[in-house]
């Protein structure tokens, strides 16, 4: 046979042969991320759902999923093993601990006027009439607006 009869047959099983290859790496590491689970631990399920990892079977995990509510899921179905802070930081709500580099964000604009006084008000009449008014319509060529 012709090398060149041979070519595509020996491209698809290459191509097929990397498929294969870097799928069963991903179902390895998802495996060893499985198996990093202990009680006490925060994981995000394939559904979205945040819990604790209360007890561990062979196939299956039961998961915290509110206080006093457990569930039973199978291993399978946990997307995500979370570290503590990161878990803490969605579920309970709780920021880590802000940099010294990082800016400070005010919860009201009372801190951002002089002494928590309140800023004097604009007159918008006054605004109005220094301010020329714009003129948005369309310009011919010899400068005259207007369709023709």
């Amino acid at each position: 046979m012709n090398l060149v009869t041979l070519l595509p047959f020996i491209v698809l099983i290459g191509a097929m042969f990397l498929m294969t290859r870097s799928a069963k790496k991903k179902q390895q590491q998802a495996a060893q991320m499985r198996d990093t689970m202990t009680p006490g631990t925060g994981i995000r399920t394939i559904g979205g759902m945040y819990a604790t990892v209360k007890e561990l079977g062979d196939d299956t995990v039961t998961l915290e999923v509110a206080p006093g509510v457990h569930a039973i899921y199978a291993k399978m179905a946990i997307a995500a093993v979370l570290e503590d802070d990161e878990y803490n930081r969605i579920v309970h709500g709780t920021a880590a601990p802000a940099d010294a580099d990082s800016p400070v964000v005010p919860d009201d604009i009372s801190s951002l006027t002089r002494d928590g006084a309140e800023a004097p008000e604009a007159d918008p009449k006054k605004d109005a009439a220094e301010e020329p008014k714009l003129d948005l319509g369309k310009k011919d060529a010899d400068g005259e607006g207007g369709a023709k």
